[in-house]
């Protein structure tokens, strides 16, 4: 694979590692992709004594004075509004089957929807996804605009652009000038969610793959669709937003040898214990 300098002049080459030449397994992937969304989802549920907050009440006994015989009504809990000797004001509450009433089956705070996903199979998937960011019919159908000479790596200069500005140029100087202009095209979204902190439909730009905490990471922060990554920090959502495999990755050269003397995501990686 050849690498590329910011001028967009071939630098050099190297050989790919192993991790790019994982065969296609969109099954995984998907798994992996999920068990990420859900372990990241927030938990959210109703109070434990929502609706049930109310004085409501009715004798089910015949010759009880506050019973439900001989009024032509249901067997319900009732709230006594109003009352007048024997007779009664009173409307259905606490049952699920009357207005005002809780919940029949409300979500529940304490339910768990993390997912559990073997080591192995994750290691596969992160393979398996970047192997799809290097075949160019696949980063292409997925919709994103390519130069010419993609597929290749770039010189590991650009992890010390800091700023914004400059992070523009390299990518417009290395042939991704319309992907840039394709994910600056926003849209509103359709429905509810512009009331739910949503507002905007943001296209997926591509994913810079740098060796570990960088300048270019602040510098790219602001280039909309566009996300940085160490490349140890790789997971299967970032490689395949919403289980859509061959996303457009730049990876840097360090990142590549990183991932190959660490042989990260493979069997052999070990993880030191601090």
């Amino acid at each position: 694979m050849k690498i590329m300098s910011l001028a967009n002049a071939k630098k050099d080459e190297i050989w790919l590692p192993v991790q790019f030449s994982e065969p296609l397994r969109p099954d995984l992937i998907k798994k992996a992709v999920l068990a990420v969304q859900n372990n990241s989802r927030q938990a959210y549920g109703a109070t434990l004594l929502a609706g049930k907050k109310v004085s409501a009440s009715i004798s089910k006994r015949r010759r009880d004075y506050k019973t439900c015989y001989g009024h032509g009504i249901a067997r319900t809990p009732r709230k006594i509004m109003s009352k007048r000797g024997m007779r009664m004001n009173w409307v259905g509450a606490f049952a699920p089957n009357t207005v005002g009433g809780r919940r029949a089956h409300p979500p529940h705070p304490d339910k768990d929807w993390s997912w559990k996903l073997n080591k192995k199979e994750r290691r596969k998937a992160i393979r398996s996804a970047i192997s799809a960011t290097i075949i160019k019919e696949i980063v292409a159908n997925r919709g994103h605009k390519l130069p010419a000479n993609f597929p290749f790596f770039v010189e590991s200069n650009i992890e010390s652009l800091a700023k914004t500005k400059e992070a523009i140029a390299a990518l417009d100087k290395l042939g991704f000038g319309d992907e840039l202009v394709r994910i600056d095209d926003i849209r509103i979204r359709a429905g509810r969610g512009k009331m739910r902190g949503r507002r905007y439909r943001i296209k997926k730009g591509p994913l810079i793959v740098v060796s570990g905490k960088c300048k270019l990471m602040d510098a790219a922060n602001n280039i909309r669709g566009i996300d940085v990554v160490a490349v140890d920090m790789l997971n299967a959502e970032l490689l395949a937003p919403g289980c859509d495999y061959g996303r457009l990755a730049i990876f840097t050269e360090a990142a590549v040898k990183r991932l190959e003397t660490e042989k990260l995501f493979t069997d052999e990686h070990k993880v030191e214990k601090k």
